[in-house]
């Protein structure tokens, strides 16, 4: 199955072990604004140019990493591609709380990048 047309990045995230530092150097350099949820700080980059992005601190490995996130229409199938090709599942599908689920991969060569639903 070929991929649906237009498969955008549509959301980026920096992972960080102090959530209080890594927020404040992004916010204080670029002028964003956090909005704190649980293990996390939504970011708010005040321009319509770019995407949005978050910061998050999950408690275990892996605790530095940065990815971005492309938007697709089936998870499962897009992942069933992803390691025929050569890249490898990392996490998910993972149900979130506005309905879309989302998945880590590593691609060939071993760059983690993430997938998101559109619902």
């Amino acid at each position: 199955m070929t991929p649906s047309i237009g498969n955008p990045v549509v959301h980026f995230e920096i992972g960080c072990k102090d959530l209080e530092v890594t927020t404040g150097f992004y916010t204080k350099l670029f002028g964003w604004t956090a909005t704190s949820i649980p293990y996390a700080s939504l970011l708010e980059t005040h321009t319509q140019k770019g995407i949005p992005g978050h910061i998050t601190a999950l408690g275990h490995e892996p605790h530095q990493y940065v990815t971005f996130y492309i938007e697709v229409d089936d998870i499962d199938e897009t992942l069933t591609r992803i390691e025929a090709a050569g890249g490898k599942k990392l996490i998910g599908p993972v149900p979130l709380p506005d309905g879309k689920k989302f998945a880590w991969f590593n691609d060939p060569g071993g760059n983690m990048v993430a997938l998101i639903t559109k619902v």
